[in-house]
C-alpha cells in the first residue's frame, strides 16, 4: 500500500431521514492517519479511536432466515464473517453484502408507513450467514448522515 495516499473503507449506511423513512447510502470511512498502534510497531493507517461503552455480539443466521420489518436495536456496525445477507430499507433500496462488507445500522426512530418500519433482512444463498455486531453506546461517534459529509 502506498503510505502517501490515505485509504478508504466503503460501507453501507442505513439511516433515517427527517420524515422517518429509512435509506441505505454507500459511504466511505476516510479519516485515517499513519500512526503506530503500539510502541515498537510499524506505522499503519488508523482511524480515530472511538471510546465508550460497546456491546459485541456474534450472530448466526440459518439458511432461509428472513426477518420482518424492524429497526436496528442500537446504532451498530454489522460485519459478515461468512456467508451473505441482504437488507432492504423503506425507500426500496436492496443491498446484498458478503464477507467483509460493512454496514452501519442507524435506522432508529423510523415512522411506520405502509406496514414498513426500519428494514428487512435475510440470508442470501445456501449457507448460514455469520455476523459480528458492534453496538455503540450513547455519545459514541457515528458516521455522518448523507448530505452532511465534509
Amino acid at each position: 500500500m502506498d503510505s502517501a495516499e490515505c485509504p478508504g473503507i466503503p460501507f453501507w449506511h442505513v439511516w433515517t431521514d427527517s420524515e422517518g423513512v429509512s435509506h441505505q447510502t454507500r459511504q466511505t470511512l476516510s479519516n485515517f492517519e499513519m500512526q503506530v498502534i503500539s510502541a515498537g510497531n510499524t506505522p499503519q493507517w488508523l482511524s480515530p479511536s472511538c471510546h465508550g461503552e460497546v456491546t459485541v455480539l456474534f450472530s448466526v443466521l440459518p439458511v432461509g432466515w428472513s426477518g420482518p420489518w424492524h429497526e436496528n436495536p442500537a446504532p451498530q456496525w454489522v460485519i459478515p464473517i461468512s456467508g451473505a445477507w441482504g437488507v432492504e430499507t423503506m425507500d426500496g433500496t436492496r443491498v446484498e453484502m458478503g464477507v467483509g462488507e460493512l454496514s452501519f445500522g442507524g435506522d432508529q426512530k423510523t415512522k411506520a408507513q405502509n406496514g414498513k418500519s426500519g428494514h428487512l433482512s435475510w440470508v442470501v444463498g445456501e449457507e448460514p450467514c455469520q455476523l459480528m455486531i458492534v453496538q455503540l453506546g450513547e455519545g459514541m461517534t457515528r458516521p455522518a448522515l448523507p448530505g452532511l459529509l465534509r
